[in-house]
């Protein structure tokens, strides 16, 4: 068999081959996965998406800040935890700050924060929680721990004029304990919990 002959019988073979995976790996794989999706797990293959009154309010999975348009907390509203994530919970940006536990810079910001979360909820430096200081390392995290929930109550509940009490009660039920009791810490989602006291609030 000539030379010639082998290789193009070889070339036909790859050609058949690259044709068969693509159709198995890059079509049919990928749509079995998405109609598994969309079946077992419909709410989680599709972003999350948590809606009020049957519009989209954001995702459970990307946290968002409570902010006005010059970045300074809105009083009314449960806080999320700092974010480096380009502007803030920028999905595009997904990153932590990068700075290290002795960098100057990363100690002034927690410094900064931790002075500006006591001033806002009116109390002793020393009692605001660590995840009122330091983003997450995705700068998406849509949750933070009961401590920092539970230290925005009086604040939240003077500006709505609710009880304190009732919103409190709010953030308990707002806790999401341990994975199967014993993976991670307990947390607070922040969407959810402010969409919970628009609720409270009516």
């Amino acid at each position: 068999m000539s030379t010639a002959r082998t290789s193009a019988r070889q070339l036909g073979v790859a050609v058949r081959a690259v044709g068969v995976l693509t159709l198995a790996l890059g079509l049919a794989y990928p749509l079995a996965v998405t109609g598994v999706g969309q079946v077992v797990a419909n709410t989680q293959a599709n972003g999350s998406v948590v809606s009020v009154n049957g519009e989209p309010a954001g995702s459970a999975l990307i946290g968002q800040s409570f902010t006005d348009a010059d970045g300074a907390a809105l009083p009314e509203w449960f806080q999320s935890r700092p974010s480096a994530a380009g502007d803030g919970y920028d999905g595009g940006a997904s990153s932590g700050s990068n700075l290290g536990p002795t960098n100057p810079d990363l100690a002034a910001a927690v410094d900064e924060r931790r002075a500006a979360v006591a001033e806002l909820e009116e109390v002793a430096p020393e009692q605001v929680p660590a995840d009122a200081l330091t983003a997450s390392s995705s700068g998406l995290d849509p949750h933070i721990s009961p401590d920092y929930a539970l230290l925005q109550v009086n604040r939240v509940a003077a500006e709505r004029g609710l009880d304190p009490a009732d919103v409190r009660a709010l953030v308990d039920s707002a806790v999401q304990e341990r994975g199967a009791g014993v993976l991670g810490e307990p947390v607070v989602n922040v969407l959810k919990l402010n969409i919970a006291l628009a609720e409270l609030d009516t």
